[in-house]
């Protein structure tokens, strides 16, 4: 499989997704560009002496203090390069280049060549084995801000400082032996430093960058991987996954199977052969969870948002290179769960129900709680700046990344996220528009639809549009989720159509130049189960976990294979729409449920032993 950006332009269209995508933008555009440019100003001498407190500096991890000041201005940089690409939201754009123009100017001030919001003693006391809080860490995600700005937005100024900073580090590996490099990246964490410089290599050719990513691999990891000895139980999650990503970059641009056995078997260790939490997740604490034992790690810490979107990623990565639909069922599962879920709360403003029009909001929550009676705890916008703040800007700014692949054999369409597409195929060039059918049905128009529907409708409905100037032959490829309940559907201008089933995916062909498609997925409740404890089991809605609105651990009884004998919609139809809303039945203490995405500030359980009668231990 192959892919590439400049085949394809793509932007959402209403949705979850592109909610995410708005008020992320919203959040970019709130934030002062001189906090955002202060540490970097500062360091080069160029911001001078400061007496007061300026009000607009941020706090956390970015407050002038922090080791790590202004990562999150690289990651800034990026999730504006991601969401302006193709001409988006100009405003945000110019606010981007000014940022990369300032940037500019402290790297001259520096000398020509560093451009970082930290002292280069910082790097070189890693060395030294002191205490400095991982220097190349902030490095990489400044420079990753400034490549994502050059490749997405053309942004010439982005790139002269670009090599710049590679030239620095020329010069570092020349002063550090590869045992020094290695020792330091087993101290502190260095981010995707390597994946970075795999990039750029991509892009000039020069094969002192491709030496560059070379001298960053992490040889204690890599030697693992490629011995698939599991090093990963009890480990910080996050700093591998990133490591890994500069071995799929590496494996894109030389070709070289060693970096996709590393990848491939990081992914066997770290998913596979460990399991996964309901929700797509696999840490507590921030560290890999042992294989298959789970029941012990429910706690307060699970679920960092930093994993979710790194690990999508990562999937994203593999799907490329191997077409496995089992990476797209992935990427689901945690965008569902993890990044709808832990990014951009907002509270409902209910005016008639007495609720305020001014709503709660949170930027990201940095854990996900899977234990009973949990709560997520939500970053505020200056104060915070979590890692997981990173991230969130990221995230949603990148899902049209994860819709379409461009293969040598047809076009996969593999997330169902509403989104208008270009794509310059095989076969020719397609226009595509994706919207998921509306089931409401209006509550004021006199129509036989809203009187036949006297229950939730439990399926999935989009509606495909394709179009071509000249009729185009390319095979287009649907991934059957792995929720499904029943029959995948297909109709062509309203006619049932069929296709092939081909390694998870319905493989549809014809010549397409103005058709409709008609994708219908059959949804229902299901159990998923701790691996070590199968009698504890999360509910889904399909891909949808669900939580239930009680502050600890409940029993219910019946048969874990069959929710739909103890838990049934409750409030099911508001208006025109229906909800998403659940109760528990037959049981001793009833409790609601609703999807886990849809938690704000609320104490929830996802997890229930379940019992087949009332009394069995």
């Amino acid at each position: 499989m192959y892919f590439n950006k400049e085949q394809m332009t793509v932007s959402l269209l209403e949705s979850r997704a592109l909610t995410g995508e708005q008020r992320d933008v919203s959040y970019l555009m709130e934030l002062e560009t001189d906090a955002l440019l202060f540490p970097f100003l500062y360091e080069s001498g160029l911001r001078g002496s400061v007496n007061y407190k300026p009000q607009e500096l941020h706090g956390g991890w970015d407050s002038p203090l922090s080791h790590i000041r202004g990562t999150f201005t690289g990651h800034y940089l990026s999730a504006c390069a991601l969401l302006c690409r193709d001409g988006a939201y100009p405003l945000l754009k110019a606010k981007a280049e000014y940022l990369v123009e300032e940037i500019a100017r402290c790297q001259a001030q520096n000398g020509g060549l560093w451009a970082f919001p930290i002292p280069e003693k910082y790097v070189w006391g890693v060395k030294e084995g002191t205490g400095f809080w991982a220097p190349l860490y902030v490095c990489h995600k400044v420079m990753m801000g400034l490549l994502d700005m050059g490749r997405y937005l053309g942004n010439q100024t982005a790139y002269r400082i670009l090599e710049g900073c590679a030239r620095w580090f020329e010069q570092f590996l020349e002063k550090v032996t590869p045992q020094e490099l290695w020792k330091m990246m087993d101290f502190q964490e260095s981010g995707g430093i390597m994946e970075l410089w795999a990039d750029l290599y991509a892009i000039t050719g020069e094969e002192r960058h491709l030496k560059l990513m070379r001298g960053f691999e992490r040889k204690s990891l890599f030697e693992a991987m490629l011995e698939k000895r599991d090093v990963l139980t009890n480990m910080h999650a996050n700093t591998t996954i990133p490591e890994i990503h500069g071995a799929a970059r590496a494996y894109d641009v030389t070709g070289e199977e060693r970096y996709l056995e590393i990848v491939k078997n990081y992914w066997d260790l770290a998913v596979t052969r460990r399991g996964m939490f309901a929700t797509g997740g696999q840490t507590c604490g921030e560290v890999w969870t042992p294989m298959m034992r789970q029941s012990a790690r429910l706690g307060e810490q699970n679920q960092e948002h930093c994993v979710v979107y790194n690990m999508i990623r990562l999937a994203d990565y593999l799907l490329k290179f191997t077409g496995e639909k089992q990476y797209g069922d992935y990427i689901e599962r945690n965008i569902i769960n993890g990044i709808f879920s832990q990014t951009f709360y907002q509270s409902r403003t209910l005016d008639s129900y007495g609720e305020s029009l001014i709503p709660d909001t949170g930027v990201v929550a940095y854990y996900q709680p899977l234990m009973a009676g949990g709560q997520k705890r939500w970053g505020r916008k200056t104060e915070d700046f979590w890692c997981c703040h990173c991230t969130a800007v990221q995230s949603n700014a990148r899902l049209w990344e994860y819709i379409y692949y461009i293969r040598q054999d047809g076009v996969l369409i593999s997330q169902y996220l509403p989104s208008k597409a270009h794509l310059k195929t095989p076969g020719g060039e397609l226009d595509i528009t994706m919207e998921r059918e509306d089931s409401g049905v209006s509550c004021v128009e006199v129509t036989e639809t809203a009187i036949s529907r006297g229950e939730r409708p439990m399926e999935d409905v989009y509606r495909i549009h394709i179009t071509a100037g000249e009729a185009v032959s390319v095979p287009i490829f649907l991934r059957i989720p792995w929720w499904i309940k029943g029959e995948m559907k297909c109709f062509l201008n309203g006619v049932p159509f069929t296709g092939t089933m081909e390694n998870g995916y319905l493989k549809l062909e014809r010549a397409w130049k103005d058709e409709t498609l008609t994708v219908v997925l059959p949804r229902g409740l299901h159990t998923w189960p701790l691996a070590d404890e199968p009698d504890t089991v999360a509910i889904l809605d399909g891909p949808t976990v669900l939580a239930g609105l009680i502050d600890g651990e409940r029993i219910l009884y019946g048969d874990k294979e069959k929710p739909e004998e103890f838990i049934k919609p409750h409030n099911e139809r508001v208006w025109g729409s229906w909800t998403t809303t659940y109760k528990t039945f037959n049981q001793q203490n009833g409790f609601y449920l609703k999807p886990l995405n849809e938690v704000g500030r609320e104490r929830y359980t996802v997890y229930f032993p379940i019992r087949p009668e009332k009394g069995q231990r």
